[in-house]
């Protein structure tokens, strides 16, 4: 039996590092897992881009031992998804793992997700556990992790992993900029991004408010001068005629907003920037089941 999961990035509305609360929304680019079972015990993971399978490991570890179940195990991921971007890459790989394995596991033995005990919540922490075992997030992103989950927009509580609000959201059209600089290392900057907290924390207000535009901006803004962008890319876009636009994560993505009318001249305007410019929209299905046999 083979399951294929397929798992949605997203992009940054409140970075919760500051203050531990966040929020973040899909965008339709996705992380492809597929499972299958083996005789023996033996986890091999195959990836079609140049990154450490370690947190696929991990993932499939921890559900195995979730069951006390033990199997071999071929993982396979294709994802068009860029790693190490700010846009929830290892988030999206926990949940299209998680997921896959787990109703690998529950046709294997012919059981439903009531007689396996995890549900949707459940799947979606013990992804969170293994991306925070892996030590690909600082704060476990389950901001980010939940978006990829369900799509749409989530607002959480990070510390507490409490979805706060959850709501679809169609959006504007998603432009992305990828500089060529790459991310500073997080974990050297996370003191000087708790600095930001009682801005930050202004800005997930207005998130509250129903104030989205503002709220990615100003946190987009403020992350920016925190880790070292150049913030002009994002005034740059929004002066062009985005609606909103500021860091992704802890970068180096740059997101952009815009409606059909002006997102050709936002688009123009990130192309003016060495790097490249993604062209998406929001997803609202979240992670899913996209084949079995």
């Amino acid at each position: 039996m083979k399951i294929k999961v397929r798992s949605p990035g997203s992009a940054t509305i409140i970075n919760a590092i500051a203050t531990g609360c966040g929020s973040a929304f899909g965008i339709k680019l996705y992380v492809d897992a597929e499972v299958q079972l083996k005789s023996g015990s033996d986890i091999i993971c195959r990836t079609n881009q140049d990154v450490d399978t370690t947190l696929m490991e991990i993932c499939a570890q921890n559900v195995l031992r979730k069951y006390q179940v033990e199997s071999g195990l071929e993982i396979k991921t294709e994802s068009n998804l860029p790693v190490a971007s700010g846009l929830s890459s290892s988030s999206a790989t926990s949940n299209a793992v998680t997921m896959a394995l787990t109703y690998a596991l529950m046709d294997h033995y012919g059981m439903d997700r009531v007689d396996m005990g995890l549900d949707d919540s459940g799947i979606l922490n013990l992804g969170v556990d293994s991306s925070l075992e892996a030590g690909v997030t600082i704060t476990g992103a389950f901001d980010d992790a939940s978006a990829s989950y369900y799509g749409g927009i989530s607002i959480t509580n990070n510390l507490q992993r409490r979805i706060i609000r959850r709501e679809k959201w169609d959006g504007q059209n998603i432009l992305i900029y990828m500089p060529d600089k790459k991310s500073p290392t997080a974990e050297a900057d996370v003191a000087r991004m708790k600095l930001l907290g009682p801005w930050v924390k202004l800005a997930f207000k207005e998130l509250l408010k129903g104030n989205i535009y503002h709220a990615l901006t100003l946190n987009g803004l403020l992350y920016c001068s925190a880790l070292h962008f150049n913030p002009d890319i994002a005034l740059d876009a929004l002066d062009s005629g985005a609606v909103a636009a500021g860091l992704s994560g802890t970068g180096p993505s740059f997101v952009a907003l815009a409606d059909d009318k002006n997102s050709p001249m936002v688009e123009d305007v990130l192309k003016s920037y060495p790097g490249k410019v993604i062209k998406t929209h929001t997803d609202n299905q979240g992670t899913r089941v996209i084949s079995s046999e």
